[in-house]
C-alpha cells in the first residue's frame, strides 16, 4: 500500500529481508564469477556493528540502507487517463469485453500452460547469461541487474561485488531501473525508477559510502546528469512533455533553480554530458527540428550558451574534444546525418561572445543515403559511428590522428547493439553487445590501436546455431526497394506450411524493436518463420526514409507492407492461411489499414497498445500530444486535404463488413499514450463489421474471426513484466 511504502522509505533504516523466494544472484547475474562480500549491518538501535552472512538459502547479502532524515518520498499514484464521453458506457464496455475474455482464455489453458514452461526455460537460459552493459570509472566498474546496482573492482579476479542499491531493500518492488548516473567524483548515485503503472520516473539521489544513504528522491524526472561533484542537472515530466530543466545541489546549502523553460509545445527537452565531461548539453528537439544549449562544466552555475538556433528541419547534436565542437547535423544535402567540425576555439561560455553559427561549420565527414546513424561515440582520438545500411550493422571509425575511415561490416546475424558506458573517453577500447530477435546479446571489443573486432567471451552461453537469417529486397508499388529481414529453423522443409509472424511499425523515423526475445527464439525453434519488414515511416534507411512516410506519405508504408507480406509468399515462406501480422503502438497504423485493404493476406493481427484512430485523435487538441504529432500525421484541423488523406488510411475509419482475421489486442487502462477507449470502440466497431459479413453471406461455413482484447490493469503503454509477457 501508499501508506506502508512511506512509513519504509521515512525511516532511518530498513529492515533486512530474507530472500527466500528468489535467489537473486543465479537468477540475474551476468558474471559467473561474481561473489558479492558478507556485509555489515548496522543497527540503528544499538552502536555495535554486528558481522552477519547472508540468510541460509540465499547468497544475496543483507544490508541497510539509510535514509535521510527529513527526505519526502512521493506518494504511488494511479493516474487518471480514460478520456471518456460517458462514465457508464465506458465501465459496461470494459466489464463486457473482460467477461469476453474471461470466457475464452480458458480454451487456451493448455497451450498457454506449455508455452509458458518452455519460455520460462529459455528466460532462465539466456536472460541474464550475456552480461549487462557495464560502467568503469578508473578501477571501479558499475553494473545493473535485476533491480541491483552493484559495484566491483576492474582488477578482480575474484569477482567479488558490492551492492549499492536494491529496488526491494527501498521498497520499489514493483518499479525497475532506467537510468544511472554516477558523479564525477563518485560520492553520489543519480539512479530514475520506473514503475509499469506509470510513464513517470522517479530520480533517486544515493550518497554512495559504507553506508549508502538516499539523499533525496525527486518525483516525474526523464533525464539528468551530473555537471559537477555535487551539481545535478535535470530535466521534469508532466502529462508526457518535458519542457523544464532544473539545477540543483547537494552542498550544506541545497539549492534548487530553474534555468531553462521550452515554450513550443511541438518541442521536447532533455539533457546529456559529452563524452570528456566538459560541457553538458540540454537538447530541445521536435520531430524535424532541434536546437542545442551548452552548460561548462567547469562552471556550472553559468547561464547556458545557445550554439545554433533553431531552423526548420535541421536537427543537430553536439559533442566536444580539444576544445572543439563536433555537431552531428542534417543541415545541408543530403538532408542525413554528417559530422561537422567547428572552428571555434572555445575557452570560457559567454552568452554575450560566444557563437558557434554554421557559417563556422566545416564538413568531417557525411553519410551516405540510405544509410542509417543508429549511434555514435566521441573518444579522445577517434569518433566511432554505429549505422545501419539494407539492415546490415556496421562499424565505421574515424581517427583524429591518422586522418583515417576505417569501416567494419558486423556479424551478418547482428540487428542491434548496445553501447556500453566508455566514463574514460582516453581508453583505446570501444565494447558494445550485438543481437537479434534470436540471438542472446554478444559482448564485443574494438581496439583502435589494433584495427579490428574481437568477440568477448563473457560466460558459456548456448551458441544458436539452427537459425537462419535471410534478408530480402521487396518492390513496392513506386518500384521503392523495401528491406525485409526473415529467420527461420535451418532445418525447417516444406516452408510454406510454416506459420510466419511478419512484424512492423513504420512511424517517427524509428526503427522496428529487434532486440532479443526468448518468446522469439521459442517460435523458431517451433517451426514459425519471423519476418520483419522495414517499411517507409521507419528510420532503417536513414531520415529520408522516414520523410517518406510521414504526413502525406503515409500510405506509401502501408503499399510497403503489402509488398513485403506478397513477396514472401511468392518466394515460399508461408501462405496467407498461415500468416500473422504483429505490432505496437504507432504500428498498429498500418497493421490497421493493411487488415482493411487486405484481409485476404492474414489469418491473424496482434496488436500491443494499438494506434487505430488517428483522425479522432489528431482532431482533439486537449489530448497531451496531439500538436507535437503533428509533424508525423499532419494537421486536420486546419488542412482539409490532411483530413481526407488521414481519413483514407485510418484504420477505425475504414472498418466494413468483410472476412477480417482474427485479431488479439492488447490494451492498458493506465496507458496515457493510447486511451482505452479508443482502443475499445476499434474493438466494437471490428467486432460488428465482422459479424455483419457473415450474417449478409449464405456461404457454409463461413470462417468467423475470434476478435479478443485483452485489458491489463496494470502497465502503462507497451510496458510490462516478464510475467505479463509471458501471459501474452
Amino acid at each position: 500500500s501508499c501508506a506502508g511504502l512511506r512509513s519504509l522509505l521515512q525511516r532511518l533504516s530498513f529492515t533486512v529481508k530474507y530472500y527466500s523466494k528468489h535467489n537473486h544472484l543465479q537468477t540475474m547475474c551476468p558474471y559467473s564469477k561474481i561473489k558479492p562480500k558478507k556485509c555489515h549491518i548496522l543497527d540503528c538501535s544499538e552502536t555495535a556493528c554486528t558481522h552477519r552472512t547472508a540468510p541460509p538459502g540465499s547468497i544475496l547479502p543483507c544490508r541497510f540502507f539509510s535514509y535521510k532524515e527529513g527526505t519526502k518520498v512521493p506518494a504511488k499514484r494511479k493516474q487518471n487517463t480514460s478520456i471518456v464521453t460517458s462514465d457508464l458506457l465506458h465501465k459496461n464496455l470494459v466489464k463486457s469485453e473482460q467477461e469476453n475474455w474471461n470466457d475464452i482464455s480458458p480454451i487456451y489453458k493448455a497451450m498457454t500452460k506449455r508455452i509458458k514452461g518452455k519460455l520460462e526455460e529459455l528466460h532462465n537460459m539466456y536472460a541474464f547469461n550475456s552480461g549487462s552493459p557495464r560502467m568503469r570509472f578508473g578501477e571501479n566498474v558499475y553494473f545493473e541487474e535485476n533491480g541491483c546496482i552493484f559495484l566491483s573492482k576492474a582488477d578482480d579476479d575474484e569477482g567479488d561485488a558490492d551492492i549499492l542499491f536494491s529496488t526491494e531493500d527501498l521498497g520499489f518492488s514493483d518499479a525497475f531501473i532506467q537510468r544511472i548516473r554516477i558523479s564525477p567524483d563518485q560520492r553520489y548515485m543519480a539512479i530514475s525508477l520506473k514503475s509499469e503503472n506509470s510513464e513517470e520516473a522517479a530520480c533517486i539521489i544515493m550518497k554512495l559510502g559504507h553506508i549508502p544513504v538516499v539523499e533525496e528522491v525527486i518525483p516525474s524526472v526523464f533525464s539528468f546528469e551530473w555537471a559537477a561533484n555535487d551539481v545535478l542537472y535535470y530535466t521534469t515530466q508532466k502529462n508526457l512533455k518535458c519542457q523544464n530543466v532544473f539545477r540543483t545541489t547537494f552542498t550544506y546549502q541545497k539549492h534548487t533553480k530553474l534555468v531553462y523553460t521550452e515554450e513550443d509545445a511541438r518541442f521536447f527537452v532533455d539533457i546529456y554530458c559529452t563524452k570528456d565531461r566538459r560541457f553538458l548539453t540540454i537538447n530541445s528537439n521536435s520531430k524535424t527540428t532541434s536546437e542545442v544549449w551548452l552548460v561548462d562544466c567547469r562552471h556550472p552555475f553559468e547561464s547556458p550558451a545557445l550554439v545554433q538556433a533553431r531552423t526548420t528541419g535541421v536537427i543537430y547534436h553536439i559533442e566536444h574534444r580539444n576544445d572543439q565542437l563536433y555537431i552531428l547535423s542534417t543541415h545541408g544535402e543530403p538532408a542525413e546525418y554528417k559530422a561537422i567540425l567547428t572552428d571555434n576555439y572555445i575557452h570560457r561560455i559567454n552568452l554575450d561572445t560566444y557563437c558557434s553559427g554554421k557559417e563556422n561549420w566545416e564538413l568531417v565527414y557525411a553519410l551516405e543515403k540510405k544509410t542509417k546513424l543508429v549511434d555514435f561515440e566521441m573518444f579522445s582520438d577517434d569518433c566511432v559511428m554505429f549505422l545501419k545500411n539494407a539492415g546490415h550493422l556496421y562499424l565505421t571509425v574515424i581517427s583524429f590522428v591518422s586522418h583515417s575511415v576505417q569501416s567494419v561490416k558486423l556479424p551478418t546475424w547482428a540487428c542491434e547493439f548496445e553501447l556500453e558506458s566508455h566514463p574514460e573517453h582516453t581508453t583505446s577500447t570501444c565494447y558494445f553487445q550485438l543481437s537479434s530477435p534470436v540471438h542472446p546479446p554478444k559482448r564485443f571489443a574494438y581496439s583502435f590501436k589494433e584495427n579490428n573486432l574481437i568477440e568477448q567471451a563473457v560466460q558459456e552461453v548456448p551458441i544458436i546455431t539452427n537459425c537462419h537469417t535471410t534478408r530480402l529486397l521487396a518492390k513496392s508499388k513506386d518500384e521503392t526497394l523495401v528491406p525485409i529481414t526473415v529467420f527461420h529453423n535451418k532445418n525447417s522443409k516444406e516452408l510454406h506450411r510454416k506459420p510466419l509472424l511478419v512484424h512492423v511499425y513504420g512511424a517517427y523515423g524509428i526503427d522496428l524493436n529487434m532486440s532479443f526475445k526468448e518468446e522469439k527464439l521459442l517460435l523458431i525453434e517451433e517451426g514459425w518463420i519471423l519476418a520483419y519488414c522495414h517499411v517507409r515511416g521507419g528510420g532503417e534507411q536513414g531520415l529520408s526514409w522516414h520523410r517518406d512516410g510521414c504526413q502525406h506519405n503515409k500510405l506509401k508504408g502501408l503499399h510497403d507492407l503489402r509488398a513485403c507480406i506478397t513477396l514472401l509468399h511468392e518466394l515460399g515462406f508461408s501462405q496467407p492461411k498461415h500468416t500473422a501480422l504483429a505490432a505496437a503502438s504507432a504500428g498498429g497504423v498500418l497493421a490497421g489499414a493493411l487488415c482493411n485493404t487486405d484481409p485476404e493476406l492474414l489469418r491473424a493481427m496482434v496488436l500491443q497498445a494499438p494506434f487505430v484512430d488517428v483522425l479522432n485523435t489528431m482532431m482533439k487538441t486537449h489530448l497531451p500530444l496531439t500538436t507535437e504529432e503533428q509533424e508525423e500525421w499532419g494537421n486536420p484541423l486546419e488542412d482539409e486535404k490532411c483530413m481526407k488523406y488521414i481519413k483514407s488510411y485510418c484504420p477505425y475509419q475504414n472498418i466494413k463488413p468483410q472476412c477480417y482475421p482474427s485479431v488479439f489486442i492488447t490494451a492498458y487502462e493506465n496507458d496515457q499514450r493510447i486511451p482505452l477507449t479508443g482502443v475499445l470502440q476499434y474493438v466494437q466497431k471490428l467486432r460488428k463489421a465482422a459479424l455483419d459479413h457473415v450474417s449478409r453471406t449464405s456461404k457454409k461455413g463461413n470462417w468467423i474471426p475470434n476478435i479478443i482484447l485483452d485489458i491489463q490493469a496494470n502497465g502503462s503503454h507497451c510496458d510490462s513484466s516478464w510475467e505479463h509477457s509471458l501471459n501474452e
